[in-house]
């Protein structure tokens, strides 16, 4: 009797020691970690945004044509404060968004007093993507910009250095609704030297790339030229 008191009395703690390990792998924490160790795993696929849609901007003019009900059919040029003057829905502001998000917006604005309105819009004037290249350029100036370009692709676009660049700090700004933003400072020369082109920045429409002046030719305009030959280091 006693034999079997003591049998079950093991047999009890035996699953007391076991259960709570059973629980921890199925806990909400150990889910959390299986998740976060599933966020963590390598994404496929290029960059978050490689080809990103055209925004409207000021001076584009835009043909919105309605198939069913063309009595609303309108070309209409975008005003330099962002907006649109629709017919029989009023102003409406459109400059920064895509042509789908434009659809979209007329939709709803339009399906206040139509049921399922069909709208086609299409960009028939617009100013071509471009960068401006400033600073110690060869050719500065503004540049039509074709296609995929990198920060480097610019600096030869544009005639390359000149030999009063500090080109080890040229600066990307990138427009932003109410002025520029600075996006980075980047190490050209570094990056030319070791032939390592992995932190070269792909530019978008409206960049502005500059080139400051390195130090030694900032000074350099001080330093009477004595006629002795010297030179600075």
């Amino acid at each position: 009797m006693i034999k079997k008191i003591l049998t079950g009395a093991m047999l009890i703690v035996t699953l007391g020691i076991c259960t709570p390990a059973r629980q921890e792998n199925s806990s909400p924490a150990g889910r959390q970690t299986a998740e976060h160790a599933s966020a963590e795993s390598p994404r496929t696929g290029g960059p978050a945004v490689r080809n990103p849609r055209y925004l409207l901007r000021p001076s584009d003019v835009l043909q919105i044509t309605f198939p069913i009900t063309p009595e609303f059919d309108q070309s209409i040029a975008i005003q330099p404060d962002g907006f649109v003057s629709l017919r029989s829905v009023g102003d409406l502001y459109v400059a920064g968004k895509s042509l789908p998000e434009l659809s979209e917006m007329l939709g709803k604005a339009y399906g206040q007093f139509l049921h399922d309105p069909i709208i086609n819009v299409e960009l028939k004037e617009f100013e071509k993507p471009y960068f401006i290249a400033g600073g110690e350029f060869g050719k500065p100036g503004k540049y039509e910009l074709r296609g995929d370009t990198t920060v480097a692709e610019a600096v030869a676009i544009a005639g390359g250095f000149t030999d009063k660049a500090k080109h080890s700090e040229v600066l990307l700004f990138r427009r932003v609704p109410g002025g520029w933003d600075e996006a980075r400072r980047l190490d050209v020369k570094q990056m030319m030297a070791k032939g390592n082109l992995a932190e070269d920045m792909h530019l978008q429409p409206g960049d502005l790339v500059f080139v400051p002046q390195n130090k030694l030719s900032k000074i350099r305009q001080f330093i009477p030229n004595t006629g002795l030959g010297m030179t600075i280091p």
